[in-house]
This record gives structure tokens, C-alpha cells and sequence, in this order.
């Protein structure tokens, strides 16, 4: 019997996970590791956090699932990996706390076959002082119970506004290499929806603050696409939104410290910058899992398996060099750990190899570069098929990965929600193909334009609504839940 491990119970592990346990079926043990007990739907947060959501409309346990379908779930956050076995046994392991409430703080290791890491990020608010719920100034709409207080102190607010005051709201990232924009981008069109609806939108100056060098690039570089017959591009199509629901944009942005009332941020063009506030809520930036490899004889060789970011190495090229020399080829396509070629990493939890987007920074050399985001539907399939391939090894007696799914090659949706509502909600509904521009198969715009493009309209709630809907019911397994695409 071989035993795989999956560690994390997101988008990616929890498909992963999944998919394994349907194509080995009984005769191999599948276990899931996460230190969270429940399953979170982290696209609808943002509705959590403006009060159109409750908390427990974007999570379930997942331990009852795992249960049904044979899959052995552990409540542990894993903190050191043995990728060659030590002193007490050969077989490989990962060392783990245990979480759950009837055994916090116990250790133990769990032996694996193959090894999935699927932890995704850690949300790093420490990277700037001042930034996060906890112990910082802002609020944070990365998990339920974030998103939750984001709520409760968005409707002081508008409280406050009813009562006559004017406020400053700010939404965007609070470091110059964050990431997930787009979650920015929800967030700041549903606040201001939510003003609108409260009657109170003409009280508050409505503030967006992103490291993107421009509107549109979402991490991506931005897109080129064709409407009505015309060349556009992500960066127009986005300011026109902007303008329309008078929302102030400030570009190429660092924050370097947040005071309570006063975001402190540096500009591309080496401005120092102050901006009083009464509500912000900007994104942290993400770093890998705080954990150690070791070798048999206990040596640490966490270099050598994870990139100085905290994320795992996979078959991706890392070698340093300039912008213009990157390549679509640089990026992986099975998420095999070159040295332990039983692990695999999968969503956010693997090491890309450079950033999408063109870095830059401050005069001062202050960073301003958006990390390439690696959520959502790359997220899913990327697990599906590292699933497929173990399976195959594991089945068949593959020696390679028989499954690949490159981000320079698959194509990505992305349905970003401007306001919730049946009659009255929007959402920008955007697809690029492929996700990492390959400029050698597409020297005009780097995508294939016929499968770029980008909408947005009350028809785009609609479907994001409803991927709320079919994505919590394949998490679920619910009949047919394969049926349903990443």
C-alpha cells in the first residue's frame, strides 16, 4: 500500500486530495494534513466582508467529507520535512504539530510514499509594520473571520457618514511585492456599491493604493484584447471603471508603514508619501510556510528544497537574469521537486520562477513588483494533475510525471465582483490564454487574443454567483462534483 500525503486542504490540496482518492481507491492511503478543520471558499470572502455573506456561508468541515470518501484527515500545521527518512526509519516524513483542540501542541511524524505540499501562503503582515488586523491597523478580508471584522468596521463608516462626516476609505496591497490584486479590485468595487446602496457615497473619498505600475496589470502584465471589433487593452478597459465609480487610484505604490489614521507609502518616481485614513483595508503580502528540510543525518537542507521565498522548488528554471530573457519555458510543467522527485508543490505553494509582471523599483531601490498570483483556476488544475500523475506512478509504474499543466500554456477565467446584487450587482469577467505571456508563439501581445478578452455587467454577477454555488458543491463531492471544471 503506498501512502500519499497532501499538506494543505485548500484549492489546490483539496482537489489534489480528491482526485487522488477516486483514481487509487481502496488499495492506497490517501491523508490529508491541514491545521485548519474547515474548507474556506476564499473568492467570496469579499462578500463577507461588506455583510452580504455570513462566515459560515464560505466554509464547511472538512472532516466528515475526507471521512466519506476514505480519506484519512489530520488537524496538524507541518513544520519540518525528512525527505530522505532519518535515524528511526528510511521512509520519508513530515513532522507536524497537531491543532485540533483535544491534542494542540502534540508532535508527530507521518511517513509518506509521495508528498503533496499544498500549504499555500502565509499571509505575511509583519513584512510592513502596521499592516493587519492583529497587530497592526488595517483590516484584512483573507479569511472569514477577517473578512467578518472588515464588515463590522466598514459599517462604523457608514454609520458615521448617516451622521454627517466625510471619511477616507483606502483598499489595495500593503506591500510593494504583494500579490492577488484582483481581491483588491473586488473588495474596492463592492465597498463602493455598498456606499452607494447606504446612501452615503458622495461622504466618502474612495482611495485605491496598488504596487501595479498601472491599472490592469493585475500581476499578469496586464492583457491585450479585442472588443467590438477593436484593440484594447486591461489597463483602459480597468481605468474606465475607475472613472466611472469615481475611484481614486494611486499607482507604482510601496507601503513602508502604517500609523493608526496614516498610511505611510513610496512612489516609483521616489516620492515619500502620507495618507490620512478612517478605514483601509490592504492585502498582506505571502510567503511560504515557516518549516525546515532536513537530511537523514538531520543536516538542514531547506535551500535546497525551498526557494529563499519559503515556496517549494519544482521543475522551473531559476537562474537569474534580466527581464527581457525571461521566457514561457522558465515556467514548470509537472511540479516535481527536482532532488526528491516524490514531492511535488502545487497552487501558491510552488516557487515560480520570476514575476509576470516587470519589476521595478524606487530610486532608492525599494521593490514595486507585483509576485505573479497562482490562485483559483491554475490552482485547481495544477492539483488535478499532479494527482493524476502520483496516481499513474503509483498505478502503472510511471518513473516521470505523465501530467502537465504549465501556466504558460493553460488559459485562466477570472470573474471579479464589482457589487453583489441580482438586479443591480456587476463583475468584470476577464480570460487570458495563456496566463504566463509566451512571446515567442505570440509576438504581438503575448496571448492568444482570441481567448483573451474581458466584459463586465450585471450578466458577470450572475456567474460569479453562481461559481460560488458550483465550486462550494464540488468541494463537497456532491454527485457530479467531477463534472465541474477547475
Amino acid at each position: 500500500m503506498a501512502r500519499v500525503v497532501v499538506l494543505g486542504a485548500g484549492v489546490s490540496g483539496h482537489t489534489a486530495a480528491l482526485y487522488l482518492k477516486k483514481r487509487l481507491g481502496k488499495a492506497h492511503e490517501v491523508v490529508v494534513v491541514s491545521p485548519n478543520a474547515k474548507y474556506n471558499w476564499i473568492p467570496s470572502n469579499i462578500w463577507v466582508g461588506v455583510g452580504r455573506m455570513s462566515p459560515q456561508d464560505v466554509v464547511f468541515p472538512l472532516a466528515p467529507i475526507y471521512a466519506k470518501h476514505g480519506i484519512r484527515f489530520v488537524q496538524a500545521k507541518a513544520f519540518a520535512l525528512w525527505p530522505e527518512g532519518d535515524a528511526e526509519d528510511d521512509r520519508p516524513a513530515v513532522e507536524v504539530e497537531l491543532t485540533s483542540a483535544e491534542k494542540a501542541g502534540e508532535v508527530d511524524k507521518i511517513r509518506y510514499d509521495y508528498l503533496i505540499n499544498a500549504t499555500g501562503p502565509k499571509l505575511n503582515f509583519g513584512a510592513t509594520p502596521g499592516l493587519g488586523p492583529d497587530e497592526g491597523n488595517t483590516v484584512s478580508v483573507c479569511t472569514p473571520a477577517h473578512a467578518e471584522d472588515a464588515h463590522v468596521k466598514l459599517q462604523q463608516v457608514i454609520a458615521a457618514c448617516k451622521n454627517g462626516e466625510d471619511k477616507r476609505v483606502v483598499i489595495g496591497v500593503g506591500h510593494g511585492t504583494c500579490t492577488c490584486e484582483g481581491a483588491a479590485f473586488e473588495y474596492t468595487f463592492n465597498v463602493e456599491h455598498e456606499l452607494r446602496e447606504a446612501g452615503v457615497r458622495d461622504r466618502v473619498e474612495l482611495v485605491y493604493l496598488t504596487n501595479e505600475n498601472e491599472l490592469g496589470d493585475f500581476g499578469v502584465g496586464g492583457m491585450q484584447f479585442e472588443q467590438n471589433g477593436f484593440r484594447t487593452t486591461s489597463q483602459l478597459w480597468t481605468e474606465s471603471l475607475y472613472r466611472e465609480r469615481g475611484v481614486k487610484a494611486v499607482t507604482g505604490a510601496a507601503v513602508t508603514s502604517i500609523e493608526p489614521g496614516v498610511i505611510h507609502y513610496d512612489q516609483l518616481d521616489g516620492s515619500h508619501n502620507d495618507l490620512p485614513y478612517d478605514f483601509a483595508m490592504l492585502l498582506p503580502p505571502f510567503k511560504g510556510a515557516d518549516w525546515k528540510a532536513y537530511d537523514r543525518a538531520g543536516e538542514d537542507i531547506t535551500d535546497t528544497v525551498f526557494a529563499p521565498s519559503g515556496f517549494m522548488k519544482v521543475d522551473a528554471d531559476y537562474a537569474k537574469r534580466p527581464f527581457e530573457e525571461w521566457t514561457a519555458k522558465d515556467w514548470p510543467r509537472t511540479y516535481q521537486n527536482p532532488t526528491y522527485p516524490n514531492c511535488f508543490a502545487v497552487g501558491i505553494a510552488f516557487a515560480p520562477p520570476h514575476q509576470i509582471s516587470r519589476p521595478r523599483a524606487t530610486p532608492e531601490g525599494l521593490a514595486v513588483a507585483p509576485s505573479p498570483p497562482r490562485t483559483g483556476m491554475p490552482s485547481g488544475t495544477i492539483g488535478k494533475v499532479v494527482a493524476f500523475s502520483i496516481a499513474d506512478m503509483i498505478l502503472k509504474g510511471a518513473t516521470v510525471p505523465t501530467h502537465a499543466a504549465s501556466m504558460a500554456e493553460m488559459a485562466a477565467a477570472c470573474v471579479a465582483s464589482a457589487g453583489t446584487g441580482m438586479r443591480s450587482g456587476t463583475a468584470a469577467a476577464m480570460t487570458m490564454s495563456p496566463v504566463v505571456p509566451d512571446w515567442e508563439k505570440y509576438p504581438e501581445t503575448g496571448r492568444n487574443l482570441k481567448e483573451t478578452f474581458g466584459e463586465i455587467g450585471l450578466a458577470g454577477h450572475w456567474v460569479k454567483r453562481l461559481l460560488h454555488t458550483l465550486f462550494i458543491y464540488k468541494a463537497k463531492v456532491k454527485p457530479g462534483w467531477t463534472w465541474i471544471p477547475e
